[in-house]
């Protein structure tokens, strides 16, 4: 690695452009705990400026990023995320799910399937319903958030990211814009669904709601208005649906292959909950050992790589003066797999989340999404992960 050769911080050019790159926990944790606001923008990243244009949650900057990540914030938490008015939706979504597997008969089923459930959680907080699994515009968002994903992780999308003019050239972006512009498609006819049903002072069900009685109220800067709007949504569906689907894929395969913890996590399940009673957030106290192995999946998986940051001042980092607006790598894999921090990184080991007796310990290197900047209520913030009842896993939904 090149952490060995140069040390923890170090700075690699793509392209014309310059990022400086933090590893290990120590580096990673004094980026993203210690200077705060001082990292909060994001930098320009050519694929994101064409499909959002600046606005949005994830990939915005400055006034529009605070106006967007807070109002977030307080719309989720009063659609009930993270209290037991979302738990319910989550258990109601789940006993659809099971229905589903059982229509298995303990038959091999499309893995796919499981993410189907995570997914509709989230156009329930979006959209104020659910979708019917067989629903087509529910079908149709899955499969094209599934190939958006794929696209964005192809080499000629990294190759236009470094070389934008060289990309442009090559038309390297083209493929996925389309997906996109399908995706965008769909996401505006729920909104102008929903647009004639909401008037100022209505009682809000969904996010949707949310943002469209926001546009009613005094915007002047238009950070509100339906483009903007639709770069949210669009961030909410992409962020809401594939890292926890994916997750959960992920942890069905890692009980496949360990049996011994499979068998354990059972064990606790049947003797906690009993015959046919579903989880419910207070449980997870009494599930040391499920929570611990659902912390592992996501630590050794490593789903996320990194989070790019941007300085908005000039900043101190690991005896560096860095400039304002230089673009910044916390390698989180390089965390997640930090052999000080963890006894066994390579392998998948639910002990690193349980003490001697087999309490579940909060470790303070498990950043799987990054750290917080300041989150607002329990539960929020990237890297502040809660657990969700349907998995009791934690989950990456709308971390920001």
């Amino acid at each position: 690695m090149l952490s060995e050769r140069y040390g923890p911080v170090f700075t690699v050019h793509l392209g014309r452009q310059k990022m400086v790159v933090l590893t290990g926990f120590e580096a990673v944790k004094e980026a993203l705990v210690g200077p705060g606001q001082e990292l909060a923008d994001r930098p320009p990243i050519a694929i994101f400026q064409l499909i959002q244009r600046g606005g949005g949650i994830f990939f915005s900057s400055g006034a529009r990023w605070r106006a967007a990540r807070h109002f977030t914030v307080r719309a989720l938490h009063s659609l009930g995320v993270g209290r037991e008015l979302m738990a319910d939706k989550i258990l109601q979504e789940l006993k659809c799910l099971s229905e589903q597997l059982d229509g298995y008969e303990g038959r091999p089923f499309p893995l796919a399937l499981l993410g189907w459930a995570p997914s509709n959680i989230t156009f329930t907080l979006l959209f104020g319903r659910r979708f019917d699994y067989r629903d087509p515009v529910f079908v149709s968002l899955l499969g094209l958030i599934d190939e958006v994903m794929v696209l964005l992780g192809s080499p000629s999308l990294q190759l236009f990211n470094i070389y934008p003019w060289l990309g442009a050239l090559l038309q390297l972006h083209r493929p996925v814009l389309r997906k996109i512009e399908e995706v965008q498609a769909i996401l505006r006819t729920l909104l102008e669904a929903q647009r004639p049903h909401m008037r100022q002072g209505d009682p809000v069900c969904s996010y949707v709601d949310a943002l469209i009685q926001q546009g009613q109220g005094d915007d002047p800067k238009g950070l509100f208005a339906e483009p903007n709007a639709v770069a949210c949504i669009l961030d909410m569906v992409m962020a809401g649906t594939e890292t926890t689907s994916a997750t959960l894929q992920w942890a069905a395969l890692l009980m496949g292959r360990h049996l011994d913890v499979q068998g354990r996590v059972q064990e606790e399940l049947d003797r906690v909950l009993g015959p046919g009673r579903p989880p419910r957030l207070e449980d997870q106290q009494e599930l040391p050992y499920t929570s611990a192995v659902l912390h592992e999946v996501q630590r050794f998986i490593t789903l996320l790589p990194h989070v790019p940051r941007c300085t908005t001042v000039d900043t101190q980092l690991g005896g560096f003066l860095l400039p304002k607006g230089t673009p910044v790598i916390p390698l989180l894999t390089s965390v997640l797999l930090d052999e000080t921090q963890w006894q066994t990184p390579g392998q998948f080991n639910p002990g690193h989340f349980l003490d001697a007796d087999g309490h579940f310990v909060k470790r303070e290197a498990f950043l799987p999404f990054s750290a917080g900047l300041q989150p607002s209520w329990p539960g929020w913030g990237v890297g502040c992960p809660q657990l969700c009842p349907l998995t009791l896993a934690p989950t990456s939904c709308f971390q920001v």
